[in-house]
């Protein structure tokens, strides 16, 4: 099947009628002279990079893939000079600082432009992916010399970035990390220890790679408080090159076109990245950025699925459609039009919810008024878990859904579709599992204060609706999930594991509420599109086929709640 190729109108329909993103863009000091004529330049120009020279290496890195030798990684074929290209384009800069070589633009269009990339090639975004994140950890908790060496190098993508927490007995529980960072008489530290699943740890597509590695000194404290962070270059400033070894490269799945390895540190030099037993929350910064990034991810893979089914759907015939007087194509199906109208839902209410997040990113760091910064710094940490264990997991079984469209074919890797589904998998572990995510969310947001935090992000979103007959069902959902979490906070306090059984059903319930909120601000506008159909008919799917599941998924919380109350 051809490559993926971006709809960059669809992402600018949602931008500009949905989210009407450019007035709250310009709102920022940073962003006021950007309007949307130049978002859409920037919006169609990555489209162009992607499909041009992204999407048509997927195959090959699927099929060739990252392959280790002596401990040297050579990616795919085309990879280094696409990389090359990349870089040197400015992409990896967009949302960067001027100061440090970036493009100052606002982050939901470096959201779409990586949405696009991991729809088009999963396996080679996966490199650049982490330079977002590990920019803003060196930017707010390197030291100035550190800064000064690294940050523009990251910012620009030149350099990429690696991020070292797993170690073979140390997976989503980090504070069982060992590698130990011995301190040196000029200041620097030695690094030893091994890393494994480390995404992009050694390979030939920049010249230098950057490692920033949780470790912990002697002395100190067991646990996560005890770790801090370094930084450890695979070359030095004098050429040299650090004591870092690529011992393997991990056999997957899928994602065969990024180098999955297993890291040596033998005393390597390095640096400390912010203050000592503080690497956690160092490291969070980079975890953070990531897990939006995931999120997008799962948005653009399942869209990738979609584009491939729905394409063969329109020009492959079986039978007879109901109604129909002769052979249909697939799409005329009632059963196949009900997976592709479903998962085309997904992709667009997940991309408001993402990009709105994106635009909150700002909002939080920019704007000029506390409480909107503060409003801003609710709803990402509140909806951050939420889209990156429910799309990452729609992305997986929702691509299967697109496989069944090709019946036997799909199963064949003539098609590519089942690449997509093989490559997703991994985007529900990596990045803190999503039974971490449910927790989190919960435990960490929802219960903590309370349920203030989140009762106040749903009264937010319901405000955002105004009062429409649109917003009245979603209203109801939102009320549901406020009286359930008061519940919760209530039950959760006599019975310690009640919120561990029920999180990610409540999770669950939570992204299906924020899809219909999504849905409804499609609807309201969808009349203002060139073709009202392509988004009514996902919203009618949504009705039907998603948004019921919300009533399942907080009865299954109820009747635990029920349990539990019995029991007290």
């Amino acid at each position: 099947m051809n490559a993926y190729q971006p709809v960059t109108t669809d992402r600018a329909f949602l931008l500009h009628q949905v989210l009407n993103a450019p007035a709250q863009w310009q709102a920022l000091a940073p962003f006021a002279e950007i309007d949307a004529e130049l978002a859409d330049q920037v919006l169609e120009e990555s489209g162009k990079f992607v499909a041009e020279v992204i999407a048509p290496l997927n195959r090959v890195g699927d099929e060739v893939g990252a392959r280790w030798a002596d401990g040297a990684v050579t990616m795919a074929p085309g990879f280094r000079d696409a990389y090359q290209q990349f870089w040197r384009a400015g992409w990896p800069a967009l949302a960067a600082d001027p100061e440090h070589g970036g493009q100052g633009l606002p982050a939901v269009l470096e959201a779409q432009l990586y949405e696009m990339l991991s729809a088009a090639n999963h396996g080679w975004t996966m490199a650049p992916g982490l330079l977002h994140g590990a920019y803003e950890c060196l930017k707010h908790h390197g030291s100035d010399e550190l800064r000064a060496q690294y940050l523009s190098k990251i910012a620009t993508g030149e350099w990429l970035a690696t991020m070292c927490l797993t170690e073979p007995q140390a997976g989503s529980d980090l504070g069982l990390c060992a590698t130990r960072a011995a301190p040196q008489a000029d200041g620097t530290h030695a690094i030893s220890g091994t890393k494994i699943f480390i995404s992009g740890g050694e390979h030939d597509l920049s010249d230098n790679i950057v490692h920033l590695v949780l470790a912990r000194e002697p002395g100190s404290p067991p646990g996560p408080k005890g770790l801090s962070l370094y930084l450890v270059p695979k070359f030095y400033a004098d050429g040299t090159r650090s004591a870092v070894v690529c011992e393997r490269i991990e056999e997957k799945m899928g994602l065969h076109g990024s180098p999955t390895c297993v890291m040596r540190f033998d005393d390597a030099r390095g640096w400390i990245v912010g203050a000592p037993g503080k690497g956690l929350a160092a490291m969070f910064v980079m975890m953070n950025a990531a897990r939006l990034h995931v999120a997008l991810q799962g948005i653009g893979l399942l869209d990738a699925a979609w584009q491939k089914a729905d394409a063969y759907s329109k020009e492959r015939r079986q039978m007879r459609a109901p109604g129909a007087k002769d052979t249909s194509f697939i799409a005329d199906h009632p059963a196949m039009r009900r997976l592709l109208d479903t998962q085309r839902a997904w992709v667009d209410g997940g991309r408001v919810l993402a990009y709105q997040t994106a635009l909150e990113l700002d909002i939080a760091r920019h704007h000029p008024d506390a409480a909107r910064r503060q409003q801003a710094e609710r709803w990402c940490a509140l909806t951050t878990p939420v889209l990156k264990a429910a799309w990452t997991h729609q992305a997986f079984h929702g691509g299967s859904d697109c496989l069944q469209v090709f019946g036997g074919h799909g199963y064949v890797r003539e098609w590519g579709i089942e690449q997509h589904v093989r490559d997703a998998r991994v985007a529900m572990i990596y990045e803190g599992t999503n039974e971490i995510q449910a927790i989190d969310l919960l435990l960490r947001k929802a219960l903590a204060d309370g349920g203030a935090a989140f009762s106040a992000l749903l009264d937010d979103a319901h405000a955002a609706l105004g009062s429409s007959d649109l917003a009245a069902p979603v209203a109801a959902r939102f009320d549901r999930l406020q009286a359930l979490t008061r519940e919760l906070v209530a039950a959760c306090a006599h019975d310690k594991q009640l919120a561990y059984w029920v999180a990610d059903d409540y999770l669950r319930a939570v992204a299906i509420a924020l899809l219909g909120w999504a849905g409804a601000r499609i609807e309201a506008v969808a009349g203002a599109a060139p073709d009202p159909e392509r988004w009514l008919a996902p919203v009618r799917a949504l009705g039907h086929w998603v948004l019921p599941e919300f009533d399942m998924r907080c009865a299954i919380v109820g009747q635990r709640l029920a349990s539990a109350t019995a029991t007290a």
